[in-house]
């Protein structure tokens, strides 16, 4: 008997480890993202990898042009979450998309100051006044597109100048490449004014915003997400958008100031 009871523990033993469910595989999701999405990335990644154990999440984020570049150069990208729908349709047309388009969040726009104010820009109509310094972002960069649309909106308007557009250009002393560089540059002091999206204004705690018109807040701002036809994991990719534009995941962007889908 005391021979055997090693053996037969051995052999109850093994018998547990064939029983006993292997451990998730670990799968590395890469995902390209807008810059303005930094912030609440990194709350939507604690609370996937959660979600789905055995996901691992690894977030860049840029300009929604200069990620959609590096996709179309190759970048081993399994997701792109884009500022607008211009770069991820780009992509969709290239045949660098596994599915369609998903919109999972909106945003609105805001004109922010530095906290002192130097330039004691009131209204947005102060972004045209003479010797304004206004930070804006490169021509490919989706704020730009959202913030021009904005100018030209605030230009129809009976209390702005008729040159409010040109005015406005010829004001702008910098380029940046993501939004986020032009918030730094006004919570540093480097420009006077700036338009970027309600949620960098919200994230800040050294710039102020100026309120727009109510007859321009309608440039509609949308976010769209796709997987990547190179994508290793096309399966975790698609899961993780789902999952992003589902209950959690809209609740997590709702505590950062982003808005549904529209």
């Amino acid at each position: 008997m005391t021979r055997r009871v090693p053996a037969l523990a051995l052999v109850l033993a093994l018998a547990a480890c064939a029983t006993s469910p292997s451990p998730p595989e670990s799968v590395e999701l890469t995902v390209y993202a807008a810059a303005s999405l930094r912030n609440a990335l990194e709350q939507v990644e604690a609370g996937y990898e959660t979600a789905a154990p055995g996901i691992n999440l690894v977030i860049a984020t840029d300009s929604s042009a200069a990620l959609r570049t590096q996709i179309e150069q190759g970048a081993p990208a399994d997701v792109f979450l884009s500022a607008d729908i211009v770069n991820a349709q780009r992509l969709f047309d290239a045949g660098l998309v596994e599915d369609g388009i998903t919109f999972f969040a909106g945003n609105t726009l805001v004109v922010i100051v530095p906290s002192d104010n130097p330039a004691a820009i009131g209204t947005p109509a102060g972004l045209a006044h003479e010797g304004v310094r206004i930070v804006a972002a490169g021509d490919e960069v989706p704020i730009t597109r959202y913030a021009t649309q904005l100018v030209n909106v605030l230009a129809q308007l009976p209390d702005y100048p008729a040159d409010f557009s040109n005015a406005y250009a010829a004001n702008v002393v910098s380029r940046e490449d993501n939004v986020q560089a032009v918030v730094a540059k006004i919570e540093l002091g480097e420009g006077d004014a700036g338009i970027v999206y309600q949620t960098d204004a919200l994230a800040s705690g050294s710039v102020r915003s100026v309120n727009i018109p109510d007859e321009a807040t309608h440039v509609q701002v949308m976010y769209a997400g796709v997987v990547i036809t190179t994508s290793a994991h096309p399966e975790a990719a698609r899961a993780f958008l789902h999952w992003l534009t589902g209950a959690d995941g809209r609740a997590i962007l709702a505590e950062f100031g982003f808005l549904p889908p529209s």
